[in-house]
């Protein structure tokens, strides 16, 4: 979501479309857990330490805990960018769930998981500057 959002603060992109803005949540739209690729990379070699140590495979949820609507997430876009998101209201889709957010605490026990830049602003600082260094400029609204 972050990456079309910021897509569609720069460029020519179609508004953001957000789906459904009447569920049972806070603002009425989805809430959803996001988590830096930072750290799901460190949770991923946590769990190659666990299992060099003679430990058993596992499955665990990786994530920060922490759900953000789709309003949040926009509401943050625009504010650490300075870029207006422009969005279309849509019906809700088949399927989705108001609110999913992951439990990291089987893998905070198991692998000493801990999120470290899993705060909405950090991911949506470092998607700012992935997005402008695959287009090779500084990006600007």
């Amino acid at each position: 979501m972050i990456p079309l959002a910021i897509d569609a603060a720069i460029s020519n992109a179609p508004p953001l479309r957000i789906f459904g803005t009447d569920y049972p949540t806070a603002d009425g739209t989805c809430e959803r857990d996001f988590i830096h690729v930072s750290d799901l990379a460190a949770a991923h070699v946590a769990a190659l330490h666990h299992l060099e140590q003679g430990n058993a495979s596992l499955t665990v949820n990786l994530g920060s805990g922490r759900g953000h609507s789709v309003l949040t997430v926009i509401d943050a876009l625009e504010r650490v960018t300075g870029c207006r998101v422009p969005v279309e209201l849509a019906d809700r889709r088949a399927g989705d769930s108001p609110t999913l957010v992951a439990d990291p605490s089987l893998a905070r026990r198991l692998i000493r998981f801990e999120s470290r830049y899993s705060d909405l602003e950090t991911i949506i600082e470092t998607a700012w500057r992935s997005r402008a260094q695959g287009r090779h400029a500084v990006l600007t609204c």
